[in-house]
């Protein structure tokens, strides 16, 4: 996949879109055999060096919910995926991100992030709310 139309045209046939905006798409992962439902969003940036990246992310707790201590242990031990802080709506919330470039990137390893990122995002956002499913 080379640029974010590419992504946008396999995305849209894989999952429901929620949000089809030029470098922004949103979908909704249906997670724990549909009991459960997690935001996606995948949106295009563009690194120092003028390469386009793939940003995968998910909203998991409002920075109020968040021990802080304990997401950034989180953050630590993690081999793919990161936390980053992103407001939606003025409100600051924790973010589950994951970067790649497009040289390379497959249809295969975009659905690879979606899932990845969709699930570890649920998961946290059940132990930051105690089991709630705000995302």
């Amino acid at each position: 996949m080379q640029n974010f139309e590419q992504i946008r045209a396999h995305v849209a046939t894989q999952y429901p879109l929620t949000t089809n905006e030029p470098y922004l798409l949103g979908l909704e992962l249906s997670i724990g055999q549909g009991r459960r439902r997690q935001g996606i969003f995948l949106a295009e940036l563009e690194g120092e060096d003028g390469r386009r990246y793939l940003r995968v992310s998910t909203a998991v707790a409002p920075v109020t919910a968040v021990d802080a201590r304990r997401a950034l242990a989180f953050n630590w031990e993690q081999r793919v995926g990161y936390l980053s802080l992103s407001e939606l709506d003025g409100v600051p919330y924790l973010h589950l991100c994951e970067n790649r470039p497009y040289d390379g990137l497959s249809a295969a390893e975009v659905d690879r992030m979606v899932l990845e990122i969709g699930g570890l995002g649920d998961r946290l956002e059940q132990i930051f709310s105690n089991g709630g499913d705000v995302f």
